[in-house]
């Protein structure tokens, strides 16, 4: 069967107080942030903690996604970046490698799909995701506890990964 989840990112100025969050159902979700990053960051994030939860199942992962920046870096753009040595077309460094580099390791030899929902829209588990990335980022705003949710059966509860600062202007997307 496969396991169909959202993830997404939310940041509280882009960079600001940030949070991640992937969503299952209410028994099966979890979500962090950091006390400033990107949207991008939470975006990708979302989607490594997912791919991380999820390591010891032979179960093929559906990942819904507002992000097209998410989507395309583990889909498209993820296999030339590594072959020119995590460089763009342009020659410029890729934004967020580390987070990148990590989803390359997460994503080798699984099944994973992706699939596109528009964002704020009313889709179910897609608003779930968000409603948890940004009361993950909410929490790091006003300096509270961070909602982590219960994660997934039987793994590890996910970490907010140590990330780079986030840059004094928003990133590129691509």
């Amino acid at each position: 069967m496969t396991i169909v989840a959202a993830a997404d990112g939310s940041a509280l100025g882009n960079p600001g107080p940030a949070g991640w969050a992937w969503y299952v159902d209410d028994e099966r979700w979890a979500a962090g942030g950091w006390p400033r990053a990107t949207n991008n960051q939470g975006e990708l994030t979302a989607v490594l903690e997912l791919l991380r939860a999820t390591a010891d199942t032979d179960e093929p992962v559906h990942i819904l996604c507002d992000s097209q920046y998410a989507i395309k870096a583990c889909t498209e753009w993820l296999a030339g970046w590594k072959r020119k040595g995590w460089r763009k077309a342009d020659g410029k460094p890729v934004m967020n490698v580390e987070i990148v580099k990590e989803l390359d390791a997460a994503l080798a030899g699984r099944s994973v799909t992706f699939e596109w929902v528009r964002g704020h829209v009313g889709h179910e588990m897609n608003e779930a995701a968000d409603v948890r990335a940004r009361g993950a980022a909410t929490a790091y705003q006003r300096g509270s506890d961070v909602p982590t949710g219960p994660g997934w059966p039987g793994a590890p509860a996910a970490a907010s990964t140590p990330i780079a600062p986030a840059p004094a202007s928003p990133p590129a997307l691509f």
